[in-house]
């Protein structure tokens, strides 16, 4: 039986927790295990933060492109976890993240994501958004997955524990 390289949404549920407002693909066109994804997230005048950014003159903010490149890397790698449903993946680092031209209502994002180290439970990933041809966004993220009881923090972590990656 050939592995399965594209995920609907229905899939993207069976895979990720995030749900809506916050889930930031719709669909994967493209997915080679342990090594690169391609999703796709159709950007909509709907989407609540245009409400706020920027009245007027709507453009996604990149920090949530970030979370989107970081989304995909994350359905590619918890399609490895086989008891995903008591783990969660936390971002544990975003570098050179560089935001080329603004995203708006009605443009697709296509976001390309290359694993560049796997190691256990942590991922170093490289991630292009495109809209077209034309390259909007990149950063290299890194990841790791925990158990779900480990994002509880402790006291003396400052921001009360890990950051469920996005």
């Amino acid at each position: 039986m050939a592995e399965q390289t594209r995920l609907d949404i229905q899939d993207i549920f069976k895979i990720l927790p995030h749900r809506y407002p916050f889930l930031l693909i719709d669909r994967v066109i493209d997915l080679t295990r342990k090594e690169r994804i391609v999703a796709i997230k159709n950007v909509t005048i709907n989407e609540p933060f245009f409400m706020g950014h920027f009245p007027g003159l709507p453009i996604m903010p990149g920090v949530l492109i970030v979370e989107a490149i970081a989304q995909a890397g994350g359905a590619l790698l918890l399609t490895e976890v086989h008891d995903r449903d008591s783990k969660l993946m936390v971002f544990t680092g975003i570098e050179r993240a560089r935001f080329r031209r603004p995203v708006v209502p009605g443009d697709q994002l296509r976001l390309e994501v290359e694993v560049k180290a796997w190691r256990g439970n942590a991922v170093r990933m490289e991630g292009i958004a495109y809209v077209g041809e034309k390259r909007v966004a990149e950063a290299i993220v890194t990841c790791q997955v925990v158990d779900r009881g480990r994002t509880q923090g402790s006291p003396n972590d400052v921001d009360g524990g890990a950051t469920p990656a996005k």
